[in-house]
This record gives C-alpha cells, sequence and structure tokens, in this order.
C-alpha cells in the first residue's frame, strides 16, 4: 500500500506555477482602455489549478454578459499570456451568454491536486501562472499581434492583469494571486477598466458570480461565525467588527481568537483569516476584523471529499493594540476530552448538508469541527504512529482507546480512534518519533483540516521523550519446522541503492531469522519506474540475494513470473509483481514444473495416487479473472518438506486508494475499492477449494499483502466455510499484538498468513515489529512469519 502524494494546505510564501516561469521585469502600468465593455466581461481569473494546495484541479477564466440581451460569443475567444509576454494562447468559445449569466472557461491542469472542477461551458488547455499573467476576452479568435500591451487592441472587448508582475493591464493590476487565490470582479456589473480596482484577491468560486453583498455588514462574534456546525451559519455574509488575539500565522493569514468565549462548547472560538500574501499583523495582537465568510476545501485526499474550513476572506484589519494569547484549551485529561469511538453515529450522506443534531460530546467529527481554528493543547500527547515523510506525526491524549503492546492505537471495526489528531509542519518542524514515544509538556498549536485529517499545527518543535520501543526479531524454525514468511519489500528495484538492500538483508537475517520461504511483494521491475516496455525483476533479486548474503545469511533462489507490462501497478512507468524466496540449504525443495505464463492460469492436477499438484509451478491464479486488473495476480507455488507438499500462494490485493477517508465529509465513510478485493478474496478461495478438493489434508499457505483487516469481508472470504477454513493467523493473536501496519496513526493488519486446518496445531505465527513504527522505515508494513510443521496425509 503506497502512499500517495501529497502537499500542505497552504503555503502562501510559496508561488507555484502550473507550468509557465514567471519573470522578473518591471511592472508596467497600462492606460485605461478606450471604453468600459458593454456586455461580456472578465468576472474571475484563476491559474493554480491542480497545484499544492489547490482547491480546483484547473485553471479557469469567467465570465458574465451585464447586457441586456443574449450574447452570441461563437468566434470569441479567451486568451492568455504570462506576465510579461507577447505570445497569446487561444481558447475558442462557443454558444451565447444569456443576460446575468456566467460563463466558465476551464483551462489546463496542474498537479492534479484539488476538486472536480464544476462543468465547463468550453474547455481549452491553457497552462496559466498561479500568480501573475494577461487575461483578454477577443472578438475573434486569431491569436492577438499586439505583443506585450494588448489591453486597448480594438478585437479586445475585456483584459485583465492579474498580478504585480503583470506588464500591462486597465489601468492597474490586481493583487498578486497564490494557488489558492483567484481574482474576481467585486462587483459583476460594474467595468470601471481599473483591474486593480474591480478585482479582489480570494477564494476561487468558478460558475458562481461574486459580488459585494447588497446586505449590509453584520456584527459578529468568531462563535457567530463558526456555529455549532460544519459550515458557517453567516456563510457568504459580510462579518463586521470581529475581534480577537493573533495566536498564529502563515505565509498568507493568521488565526486569531475571541479572549471572551461563549458558554457553548459546540462553537469555535478560533478562526483563519486568508490575505492571500504574508500578514503584517503579530501573535499577541489584538484585532478588529471585517471581511466575507466563505468556506475553504481544501486539496488533496480527493479534494472534494474533505471537509471545508471556515475563514475570513477579503480582510479589513486593524490592529487596536497587545494582549495576551488566550491559555490554549486543553484536549484530553483535565479539559475537553474527545470521543473514545465514533467517528460519526448519526449521518447517512454529506455531513454539511444533513440535518443530523451536531453532537461534538459523541462523535469524534463535531468534536474537533467545535476546535476549528483555537489555540489548544496536549500536555505530554502520546505518539501512536512514526513521524511520516510528509512531517506529520500521530498522538493522542493519554489514557486513549485500545493500545497495542508497544503503545499505538488499535483500528478495530467499531472503534477507528476519534481520539487522534496529526501534528503537522506548517508552522513549525515537526521532530522524528515513533510508536511509544511521548512529547514533553503542553504541546501547544491551532487546528487546523487538509487531506481528510484535522491537523495540529504547533508553533514551537515539541521534544520527544523516547518510550524505548526497539525493532523486534523472531526465533528461528526448528529442524522439523518449516518457515514461512510474508514481506512488503516496498517497490523494490535496483535505483534504490545499496543502503535499502542491505536494510532489506538485515531484517531477512537477523529479524526473520532466515526463513527457509519468503513471499515477497511489490518486486519492481530491474529499471524501476522506467517505461522501457520490459518486465524482467531479475537483476532486483539477484541483488537481494547477494545483499542476504553479505549480511551473513543463507543463500535464497527465487522464482517469479513477468508480468505484461503497464497492467498490474508500480510506480509511474515501473511493474511490480509477486515473488517466492527460498533456501536452497534446507530440506525445502520448490517444485518446477513448466508451462506458466502471465496470462497463463495453473491448474490443479492429480497423480496416480490421487494427490493434488500444480499444472504449472510457479504459476498465476486465474489471470483472465477481471477483479486482477491493474492489480498484481497471485503467484502459487508448490513446495516439498521433507516429502511432504506444501502449497503456497503470494499475493498483493488492491489498494485502498480511492475510498473516502476516516475524517471525510462523507459519512460513514464509502470503501469503493473494497469490492474488487472481496472478488479477489474469492478467485484465491476458489484456487483453495480446488486443491482441498484432491485432498482435504493438504498442507496450504496463502500469504501477503491483503491490503485489508482482519475482521473484514475480504478475510471473511478467504478463511472460507467451517469445513474446510483455513486459519487466520492475526486472528489467533491477542487484540494488542494484531496489527502489521500503521496507518495516520492506526494500528492494523493489512498483511496476513492464512493456513490450511491441519497446519494449525503444529504452527507458531509472529508478526516482527520493525518497520512500520518507526520514521527510518526500510519498508512501510511489518513482516511476519508462521512455523509450520507439514503432516503427510496418513498422519491427519
Amino acid at each position: 500500500m503506497s502512499a500517495q502524494n501529497r502537499s500542505r494546505r497552504r503555503l502562501g510564501a510559496l508561488v507555484i506555477t502550473s507550468c509557465l516561469a514567471l519573470s522578473a521585469a518591471g511592472v508596467l502600468l497600462a492606460a485605461p482602455s478606450n471604453a468600459a465593455s458593454p456586455d461580456v466581461v472578465i468576472t474571475e481569473v484563476y491559474g493554480g489549478g491542480g497545484n499544492s494546495g489547490a482547491p480546483y484541479t484547473n485553471d479557469f477564466v469567467e465570465l458574465t454578459n451585464n447586457g441586456s440581451s443574449a450574447v452570441d460569443v461563437s468566434g470569441w475567444s479567451v486568451q492568455y499570456a504570462s506576465s510579461t509576454g507577447a505570445t497569446w494562447q487561444v481558447t475558442k468559445l462557443t454558444g451565447s451568454i444569456a443576460p446575468g449569466a456566467a460563463y466558465l472557461v476551464q483551462e489546463g491542469a496542474g498537479a492534479g491536486n484539488g476538486a472536480p472542477m464544476p462543468t465547463p461551458d468550453v474547455s481549452g488547455t491553457i497552462a496559466m501562472s498561479a500568480s501573475a499573467g494577461k487575461v483578454a476576452l477577443v472578438t475573434n479568435q486569431t491569436a492577438l499581434a499586439c505583443g506585450s500591451v494588448c489591453h486597448a487592441d480594438p478585437a479586445v472587448r475585456d483584459y485583465v492583469g492579474f498580478g504585480s508582475a503583470a506588464t500591462d493591464s486597465e489601468t492597474a493590476p490586481t493583487g498578486t494571486l497564490s494557488n489558492t487565490s483567484s481574482a474576481a470582479r467585486i462587483d459583476p456589473t460594474k467595468d470601471t477598466d481599473n483591474n486593480g480596482a474591480d478585482f479582489a484577491v480570494g477564494n476561487p468560486s468558478p460558475g458562481t458570480l461574486t459580488s459585494t453583498p447588497t446586505e449590509p455588514p453584520v456584527d459578529a462574534k468568531i462563535h457567530d461565525i463558526q456555529g455549532a456546525a460544519h459550515r458557517s451559519p453567516l456563510e457568504g455574509k459580510v462579518a463586521a467588527n470581529v475581534t480577537g488575539v493573533v495566536t498564529a500565522k502563515t505565509g498568507n493569514g493568521f488565526w486569531f481568537q475571541d479572549p471572551q468565549p461563549d458558554t457553548d462548547p459546540a462553537t469555535s472560538e478560533g478562526l483563519f483569516v486568508f490575505t492571500s500574501s504574508a500578514p503584517t499583523v503579530s501573535v499577541g495582537a489584538a484585532v478588529t476584523v471585517q471581511g466575507s465568510v466563505a468556506e475553504f476545501r481544501p486539496g488533496g485526499s480527493g479534494g472534494v471529499t474533505n471537509l471545508t474550513t471556515t475563514e475570513l476572506t477579503n480582510p479589513t484589519i486593524t490592529v487596536t493594540g497587545t494582549a495576551a494569547v488566550p491559555a490554549p484549551t486543553i484536549v484530553g485529561p483535565g479539559g475537553r476530552v474527545p470521543p473514545s469511538t465514533v467517528i460519526d453515529d448519526d449521518s447517512a450522506g454529506d455531513v454539511e448538508t444533513t440535518s443530523t443534531a451536531f453532537d461534538p460530546a459523541n462523535d469524534g467529527l463535531d468534536f474537533w469541527e467545535s476546535l476549528e481554528g483555537m489555540w489548544l493543547g496536549i500536555n505530554e500527547p502520546q505518539v501512536t504512529g512514526p513521524t511520516s515523510s510528509f512531517r506529520e506525526l500521530s498522538v493522542v491524549p493519554a489514557g486513549s482507546g485500545v493500545r497495542t503492546v508497544r503503545g499505538g492505537i488499535l483500528l478495530q471495526k467499531t472503534d477507528s480512534n476519534p481520539e487522534r489528531v496529526l501534528l503537522d509542519d506548517v508552522l513549525t518542524p515537526i521532530p522524528d518519533a515513533k510508536t511509544g514515544d511521548k512529547l514533553a509538556g503542553v504541546v501547544t498549536g491551532v487546528l487546523d483540516y487538509s487531506f481528510g485529517n484535522f491537523k495540529f499545527l504547533p508553533t514551537v518543535t515539541p521534544t520527544v521523550i523516547d518510550g524505548g520501543v526497539t525493532r523486534e526479531t523472531t526465533k528461528a524454525s526448528s529442524p522439523v519446522q518449516v518457515s514461512v514468511a510474508t514481506f512488503n519489500v516496498e517497490n523494490l528495484d535496483p535505483s534504490d541503492g545499496p543502503a535499502k538492500f542491505d536494510g532489506l538483508a538485515q531484517a531477512v537475517v537477523n529479524n526473520l531469522a532466515s526463513p527457509d520461504i519468503l513471499g515477497l511483494e511489490e518486486v519492481q521491475d530491474n529499471d524501476g519506474a522506467t517505461n522501457s516496455g520490459t518486465t524482467a525483476a531479475n537483476l532486483t533479486l539477484d541483488t537481494l540475494v547477494a545483499a542476504i548474503q553479505r549480511a551473513g545469511g543463507p543463500t535464497y533462489t527465487y522464482r517469479q513470473i513477468d508480468p505484461v507490462n503497464n497492467q498490474e501497478g508500480g510506480e509511474p512507468g515501473g511493474n511490480i509483481r509477486v515473488a517466492f524466496m527460498y533456501r536452497t540449504d534446507k530440506q525445502v525443495k520448490f517444485v518446477d514444473r513448466p508451462g506458466g505464463g502471465s496470462t497463463v492460469a495453473t491448474t490443479i492436477t492429480t497423480d496416480r495416487a490421487g494427490r493434488p499438484h500444480l499444472s504449472s509451478s510457479p504459476g498465476r491464479v486465474d489471470p483472465a479473472n477481471p477483479a486482477w486488473a491493474a492489480t498484481r495476480v497471485p503467484l502459487a507455488g508448490e513446495f516439498t518438506w521433507h516429502g511432504q507438499s506444501l502449497f503456497v500462494v503470494v499475493n498483493h490485493f488492491s489498494s485502498k486508494g480511492g475510498d473516502d477517508p476516516l475524517w471525510g465529509r462523507f459519512q460513514p465513510p464509502v470503501q469503493v475499492t473494497a469490492e474488487k478485493r472481496h472478488q479477489q478474496a474469492q478467485a484465491v478461495r476458489g484456487f483453495v477449494d480446488q486443491i482441498l478438493a484432491k485432498d482435504k489434508g493438504a498442507n496450504v499457505v496463502v500469504l501477503g499483502d491483503l491490503n485489508d483487516f482482519d475482521w473484514s469481508e475480504t478475510a471473511d472470504i478467504l478463511v472460507g466455510a467451517r469445513k474446510t477454513a483455513l486459519i487466520d493467523m492475526p486472528r489467533t493473536l491477542p487484540l494488542t499484538e494484531r496489527y502489521s501496519y500503521v496507518f495516520e496513526g492506526n494500528s492494523q493488519i493489512l498483511d496476513q498468513i492464512l493456513i490450511s486446518k491441519n497446519l494449525q496445531p503444529a504452527s507458531s505465527y509472529d508478526v516482527v515489529h520493525m518497520n512500520a513504527e518507526f520514521p527510518d522505515q526500510i519498508s512501510d508494513h511489518d513482516p511476519q512469519v508462521v512455523r509450520l510443521t507439514p503432516l503427510p496425509s496418513w498422519v491427519r
């Protein structure tokens, strides 16, 4: 299960363009155009689509018709040039715009962040700058030839220079934009030919005309704006005389908090003010703010599935003095105690639109929402998962949840652990920490939300107290046992370098005690992420075999079948597959039987004594089954141990990528990927049943990264019916030891080993915790091993 690419909510100081480099040329203010547009005008421009933190996947230009009759724009175009550029790119328009209607022109996409766009009226492919550029509405479809200054060209109906670096505009350019902000016309019905005065920088709103509200501003407190709900009751209104003390700030805004809270714990007293550029206020400033109340939906985790955060945009800020930052609201013992088991128990669909009760006392989703934007503290938070590559660290208050033997918190079918919150490095570096550690003292920060999670943003780097958790080792198998292990080696290929191969080798030799048979997942082809059309992985596996020998281990050899190119996943351009490695110095022997291939199914045959065998070994399990589309096909191998047959099937089922996040707006979360894993489990279970139909006492091991939990329907399908049930080895462990993976601080089973019933009495099983709980991982999965004593049929 590989991590998805992610980026931050908002990094206002970081300006990223969709494709075009920005020039540092000086700003030239153009003279006003001859006359304001009599009908169609540009009402919004956005160039950060798909970039880091973007709310939408695409750039866009929005038009509206201020005339009294429809305007046919067939034959017109929207054109774009960079901030200093003289070359114009063209998107041709079609159709007509009714009076007062918005017309949406979708342009190029960036890196894929953000929510999908509303349905556009026309689509183009122009990659606009996120910060500064020039957009022209032109009454023909020929690229402008007027160079870098075109606002007065006779064919130009309207013109916007956006960002201070734009060298042409109507009178003056708009403010500088970012990945998270657009320039929108303050009054869609008004065009004074002054971009700087006509446009304001704020949240993108494609297809929705924004205007100065006809209602007067509403005097409000922060808790009035936040309300007891996931969206503000004042959304779309201008709030005035909003008072508070600045608690923290970032590159494009600041948080402030009312030091005089109301008595309702369901309404937050903290709020984010979006300034679009670096704020000039200081922490501890007493401020009065007027601004538009908006809901910002951050990118990441699919964007559209994220909750919104409430904020003030287009603000007017008055500093009235200085004040002490309010004491942090403590989360945990002695303060606001989060619900212990339930994330959401009363919604059916979108929590932002359903009319269910807002219940912070019992629903984790509502609990954290009621603290959004507030200055919080957690006393000696306990670490439940390692610092991730995104510099996020999962913590819980003391005394939370069902804890693992090593200090994690266990994901269960009826408990997703709403106590968890992720520390994020938006405001200060987050240190490396591992499961079982603590953070010293009261850790303080503000509460935000992004990537399907509530984020706790400390302002001072916490100090880590070592919890003493070390990497586990397992015991070696005895002379009468055969040890079988599974290990996800996480997109392994030669370009990973010696350090990774040596680390894996040390794990095999020292932590796993050199198992007899090793099922590997995520073995990538020899050239890694290069899409060469070649899928061979012999160099990858040879390199691992050699590294194990250098680490003092035995000689291994391997068996695998190359997949069809670009059909079974892996890093972009690469191909991953499952494989067997086995020792050559033990009594375990691989039964090589020719005939296998990437699209050839192995079947069950019998010898003269009626004993089952694989028609090809190694062989693929049901590769033509649609269940394996874009997924690794399982590999079956036939082994012998002291003359006894042992059938092993190594698997890597479909990932959970695409499922709704636990902390998303849709509750309960929809696991859209689960049905495919159910189909995959049925295919593997059917294969096992064919073996057991020939010999009910056959020795069978099914293992691998199933990307599903020990209590899941996927596992239930693999276990099967009572008479021929497989034993799911994770279910034999005490609850507090039942995990092989840690995701966003939740310890959980994704990797599993299942064995046929006759193998259970003389077996021992161990999940070797050496990766998932540590920030310095050689893989994000913990390996596991089962030690078996295969018995001849006459004993069974």
